[in-house]
């Protein structure tokens, strides 16, 4: 990519949504909408993690101040309770559900968990941290040691098995949030389990059980960044900077990591099918999507494009993609049967809240 996110450098994003958005009471939607998917489709702008307005520690039940929701449910700016869109600028309020939502603290890369019930973001101390839609209830699954920067969480979840069948020893396994983290300029990606308070994470190197066999080699171990945990088995798609391409690791059965090409910014299906990641063609930033599979095709979703479309995150139903651009949000269809649409006018980072 040229521009913004070819490392996990620190940006922090002060874009006012104020301005265009409603203002007062608690968010509504507080429950995942029926029927919702099971992926949480993650990230926000890569924030930095220098010393902001936090001070959470632990456990904590006051939450933020949050807008009014628009009346009946209208859409507004992009978001509503009936889209589930919500968009995250590197400050303390988040759009959703057609109004603003006020954490209490500086929010970067907000992902929120499979179920809808808890955002996961790097606050402005540059800790690890959960909390409700409200933002009240916040838990610091790790705090940051210093001198290092993280970024961009994504849920790693389990959710069946490969016949369909429900698969409770995995689901615990696979219940992780797994983040990059930049250290001396060393990239590299970090696993701690969700249900953590004041944690240590632990390094996540993928790998390939069949590494050396027929000169296969193992995937990088460092330069690893932008995770996004989807699909039903734990899969975490990730690109690497150094090498410019996007992976998928998957230990469900046996260590498996695939190379899914050239690109940046990776996100998986909810089904885990279908990977979507941003490139670079003739001067912007267009979106692609391929199957995730042996024999998966290539489709460039933006062949049009006159601006960037970058960060990209699907619905819970995986019919739609959101992708940012320098103008705000844009939303188009999953399988790229329409030029993207314009819907927001917030500048910041898109994510799906199943």
């Amino acid at each position: 990519m040229r521009n913004r996110f070819g490392t996990v450098a620190a940006i922090a994003l002060t874009t006012a949504v104020g301005a265009v958005l409603l203002s007062a009471c608690g968010p509504e939607n507080a429950d995942p909408a029926p029927g919702a998917g099971a992926a949480a489709t993650g990230g926000a702008a890569t924030g930095s993690a220098a010393p902001g307005t936090s001070g959470t520690s632990g456990t904590s039940g006051t939450p933020g101040t949050s807008g009014t929701p628009a009346p009946g449910g209208k859409e507004v700016n992009g978001t509503s309770a009936a889209n589930h869109l919500t968009i995250s600028t590197g400050t303390r309020t988040v759009a959703m559900n057609g109004t603003t939502v006020d954490f209490g603290t500086v929010v970067r890369d907000l992902a929120w968990s499979p179920d809808g019930k808890r955002a996961a973001f790097v606050n402005g101390d540059g800790d690890l941290v959960t909390a409700d839609p409200d933002g009240g209830h916040k838990v610091v699954v790790a705090k940051n040691p210093g001198g290092e920067t993280w970024s961009h969480p994504s849920w790693q979840h389990a959710t069946k098995g490969a016949g369909g069948d429900a698969v409770p020893n995995e689901t615990e396994r696979f219940a992780n949030l797994v983040f990059a983290s930049e250290k001396g300029g060393v990239l590299r990606l970090k696993t701690v389990p969700t249900k953590t308070v004041g944690g240590t994470p632990e390094v996540l190197t993928p790998s390939r059980s069949e590494g050396g066999v027929e000169g296969i080699p193992q995937p990088p171990e460092t330069g690893n960044t932008w995770a996004n945990a989807g699909g039903q088995r734990g899969e975490v798609a990730y690109a690497n900077t150094p090498a410019g391409e996007v992976f998928i690791y998957d230990d469900y059965i046996r260590p498996n990591t695939r190379d899914m090409g050239k690109g940046s910014q990776p996100a998986l299906s909810p089904d885990g099918g279908r990977v979507v990641f941003v490139r670079s063609v003739n001067g912007h930033d267009h979106l692609f999507s391929r199957g995730t599979d042996a024999d998966g095709k290539e489709k460039d979703l933006t062949p049009s494009a006159t601006t960037d479309y970058t960060e990209p995150a699907w619905s819970p139903d995986g019919r739609i993609l959101a992708a940012r651009t320098p103008d705000g949000v844009a939303t188009l269809p999953a399988d790229g049967s329409a030029a993207p649409t314009k819907v927001s006018t917030v500048k910041g980072l898109p994510a799906y809240r199943p």
